[in-house]
């Protein structure tokens, strides 16, 4: 702790290690074994669960510079064993949505990357170098982002989807999704993450199906849907998966 500024109403477990030149401020509860490299600022209030890892200059629950923030308490509520790269930035919620940030368990914020207000990060997740998230985006779980990709406020990507290098997004990416391109365009299937993450033969098959009645048989959506929940009739958890993540679409699907 040697150098740091610590607030004395800060609730830190004794098992947490912090470099020099930390700044923890009030109303900020740390679990058991973090690290905080050096020159970490963490404000709250926020609330850490166990085993995450902040490496240096990152800047974690600050106010958001939301315009429409007026110095409300609001939150940000991080779970257990997540790693923030060096200079990342996450910002507390806003009272017009649900008044905290929301981070789950086991993601990695490469470099720069930025979570803005209000967004809710599932488990398992990575955001390359500069990803970032604008305002009320919601992330599933096992989502990759590319470097530099950049997510409208209010959209969401469903689990196990995909982006490529340098991606803009402004719709809602469906689970198992690959998108690229500026603005984004969908590319086809994450079958790669779907056989790491051991989906057998016929569930991948059964998604591919799913994505060809969405992006290829020029069905409106009502419809695509309908076909959809016809081909689900043995209720596989894979393509039950990719039908949530259409059917809850608010913002409009990317197609």
């Amino acid at each position: 702790m040697t150098n740091s500024v610590i607030d004395p109403s800060a609730k830190i477990d004794h098992s947490v290690k912090i470099g020099p030149f930390c700044v923890i401020g009030p109303d900020v509860e740390i679990g058991p074994d973090c690290i905080l490299h050096s020159h970490v600022v963490i404000k709250g209030p926020t609330k850490i669960k166990a085993g995450n890892i902040f490496f240096q200059f990152s800047t974690i629950g600050d106010d958001t510079p939301d315009k429409k923030y007026n110095g409300e308490a609001t939150t940000l509520e991080i779970g257990k064993n997540n790693i923030f790269r060096e200079g990342v930035t996450v910002h507390r919620g806003t009272v017009q949505d649900k008044s905290k940030t929301v981070i789950g368990d086991e993601n990695l914020f490469m470099a720069y990357s930025h979570i803005a207000h209000d967004c809710v990060v599932g488990n398992q997740n990575v955001f390359a170098n500069t990803a970032g998230l604008a305002g009320h985006v919601t992330v599933g779980n096992n989502v990759i982002l590319g470097a530099v990709t950049l997510v409208h406020q209010f959209c969401s990507l469903g689990d196990y989807s995909f982006t490529g290098l340098n991606t803009l997004i402004t719709m809602d990416v469906p689970a198992f999704v690959k998108v690229a391109a500026n603005p984004a365009r969908p590319i086809g299937l994450n079958t790669i993450g779907m056989q790491r993450n051991n989906f057998d033969s016929d569930s991948v098959n059964l998604v591919k199906k799913a994505y060809r009645i969405i992006y290829r048989k020029g069905y409106s959506l009502d419809d695509a849907i309908k076909h959809l929940h016809a081909l689900n009739k043995d209720n596989n958890p894979a393509l039950a998966t990719f039908i949530s993540s259409v059917e809850r679409s608010e913002r409009g699907l990317l197609r």
